[in-house]
């Protein structure tokens, strides 16, 4: 998979008038425009392109905008801003047919009033503060999820926010159409990881196909030794090698079938134009071993991952892939595996048995090989490493029976209080917020799993404004939260969307 370049996508900037005014006052509409425009593509928190488009001035013209934007594959999203007043009737037609996320940018050409000089032409062309409330009216009333970012489109807070809402768009555009590839079923007897994949495909547009692993086997026989030698060369250069595994080492022949069934993978999954997949130790017929450093560079490459048949993880995982693309930091699939319970200090350990992407390495992983009491292969080749202090999201989709629900807990990322020897996986220590009881039991109150994708570059605004254009619901754990209240917000959003969609489970 090539790197994830935003700037391949398009957001659309565009003012809205209307003939009342003149030639003259439109034609300073539109140079005004063409500077805001211009200037949000320069500016560097914002990931995409911003193509300033005609300004609006009639219905034809808002239906024609917002049709243009559905039919083209590079546009994300909408940026509207009126400059004047825009008669909101004029956008009934079009605003119902779009569909690709918008956000709305109250801001004015002018920063600051001209005390000594304000006349009425002035105010009929700076008139946002009127024209963007008649227009956040008819978005209202036609009950449309949007963003709204007030402020002066030279700040650099708001170019931020702007910027945040354009990679939730582009997670979300990558979304549609994408496909996500199980190897076998999910782990047996476990709820969570399962759920309903038309449901998922219907509401956010991906869809999930089951193979064989019998199908990817023979996509690994077929990897030649050169192949082999070749990426073992790049390990060699990438990470510390454990002496079992070097040139001489007594497990070489593991690294060997390690790259193999990495070559294979990256193989099958780019002729299916997947996105992402899962495994299961379950099924491995076939394999020697476990995919390890596999789906660990997968993932780095940016595919989304999960363990046990777990897809709404994987597609979750290249969805903040594609959010994240760029920013410092990265993003992994994660699991909360253990506790340390000191009174004077609560923390979690988060791992898995192998797949932790080294995107959130500190320093030099190492590549290494141990035994795997679970799965009954060859002891699989992992990538070893520890993950840089620092605040981090985790977040996770559940199927409820009738919605599917996003959870996101806010972390600050530690070191270990010591050394961890004997503990021979990628993993990271964090502190959640507000505190481990409190985060710990409004995650099990909220249903949430116990996989997640983790992301030291994404923050939480971030996810809710992808939240609100995938329209689930979202849950977040943070240094506000308190659990009476917690709880409350649950049964509330219960009802909410048992109105929308029904509460059958």
């Amino acid at each position: 998979m090539n790197t994830i370049n935003l700037k391949q996508l398009e957001v659309w900037f565009v003012a809205g008038s209307q003939p009342l005014y003149g030639p003259e006052t439109l034609k300073q509409v539109a140079t005004n425009a063409q500077q805001i425009g211009q200037a949000l593509d320069r500016a560097s928190s914002i990931p995409v392109q911003v193509l300033v488009k005609p300004v609006v001035k009639t219905p034809a013209e808002a239906t024609g905008l917002c049709q243009a934007a559905n039919e083209n594959p590079d546009c994300i999203g909408i940026i509207t801003w009126c400059h004047t007043f825009s008669p909101s009737k004029m956008w009934i037609n079009g605003l119902k047919s779009l569909r690709k996320p918008l956000l709305h940018l109250h801001t004015q050409h002018n920063r600051d009033i001209p005390w000594a000089t304000i006349d009425m032409d002035f105010m009929n062309l700076n008139q946002a503060a009127h024209g963007d409330r008649e227009h956040g009216f008819i978005m209202s009333r036609l009950r449309m999820e949007r963003k709204v970012v007030v402020g002066y489109w030279q700040d650099l807070a708001v170019q931020r926010r702007i910027g945040n809402w354009c990679r939730a768009a582009a997670g979300w555009h990558d979304w549609q159409g994408a496909k996500f590839c199980r190897f076998g079923d999910n782990m047996r007897e476990v709820a969570v990881t399962d759920g309903d994949k038309v449901a998922a495909q219907m509401q956010f547009g991906y869809s999930v196909g089951t193979y064989g692993v019998g199908d990817l086997v023979k996509s690994v026989t077929a990897v030649t030794d050169r192949e082999i030698d070749r990426l073992i060369g790049e390990y060699e250069g990438l990470y510390t090698v454990a002496p079992k595994l070097r040139k001489t080492g007594a497990m070489r022949q593991s690294l060997r079938e390690a790259a193999r069934i990495e070559l294979g993978l990256r193989a099958f999954l780019s002729s299916g134009d997947f996105k992402g997949f899962t495994d299961c130790f379950e099924e491995l017929h076939g394999l020697a071993q476990l995919p390890g450093v596999a789906a660990q560079r997968l993932m780095a490459d940016g595919y989304g991952f999960g363990p046990e048949g777990d897809w709404k993880t994987s597609a979750l995982v290249r969805a903040m892939k594609v959010m994240a693309a760029g920013l410092k930091g990265g993003t992994s699939f994660m699991e909360d595996y253990t506790y340390h319970l000191d009174p004077k200090c609560n923390l979690v350990l988060g791992a898995h048995m192998l797949e932790i992407c080294p995107s959130i390495a500190k320093g030099k992983p190492s590549i290494e090989v141990h035994p795997l009491g679970i799965g009954g292969k060859a002891d699989p080749v992992r990538l070893v490493f520890d993950t840089p202090a620092g605040p981090a999201i985790n977040a996770s989709i559940m199927d409820m029976g009738n919605r599917f629900r996003l959870l996101l807990s806010e972390v600050e990322v530690v070191p270990p209080e010591k050394p961890l020897p004997r503990l021979p996986v990628a993993r990271a220590v964090w502190m959640p917020k507000p505190d481990l009881a409190t985060s710990a039991a409004a995650w099990i109150y909220a249903g949430g799993a116990h996989h997640t994708s983790f992301s030291q570059a994404l923050t939480t605004e971030i996810i809710e404004d992808f939240a609100a254009m995938a329209d689930v619901e979202l849950v977040v754990i943070d240094a506000d939260t308190r659990l009476r209240q917690f709880k409350q917000e649950l049964k509330w959003n219960e009802v909410y969307y048992g109105l929308r969609r029904g509460f059958s489970g």
